[in-house]
């Protein structure tokens, strides 16, 4: 928003010749692309962090296996989650918006997750 503020402001202060119109051009560009670079690195941290959570029960519990058996039970359910949103998405235990990309997704697939903890 701040960006967005200055580029108007200081925007059109600059005249061509002093090739303000590139500049501008390249502000723009980064006024777009680095909310969505932003958003990406947030949902693979969030990737990250769940691996790393499994990780850790495993090691708390000691039976890997066990964990693995849940996850796999997680994911054959069926039962559609209702009241998902993007806000909410990282507190399932498993991906809610399973059609999603997994760029866009916060949470790893539960294959990846089981194979993770199997190999441990």
């Amino acid at each position: 928003n701040l960006g967005a503020r200055t580029f108007l402001w200081t925007g059109g202060s600059r005249n061509r010749r002093e090739g303000g119109g590139a500049l501008a051009i390249i502000g723009l560009v980064f006024l777009i692309l680095a909310p969505i670079f932003a958003m990406l690195v947030r949902l693979a941290v969030s990737r990250q962090r769940e691996y790393l959570a499994d990780a850790t029960a495993a090691k708390l519990t000691r039976y890997p296996e066990g964990l693995a058996s849940a996850l796999e039970k997680i994911g054959k359910s069926d039962i559609p989650t209702r009241n998902a949103n993007d806000t909410t998405a990282s507190l399932y235990i498993s991906n809610p918006f399973p059609g999603r990309m997994n760029l866009f997704a916060t949470h790893p697939p539960i294959k990846e997750r089981v194979e993770k903890l199997r190999s441990m």
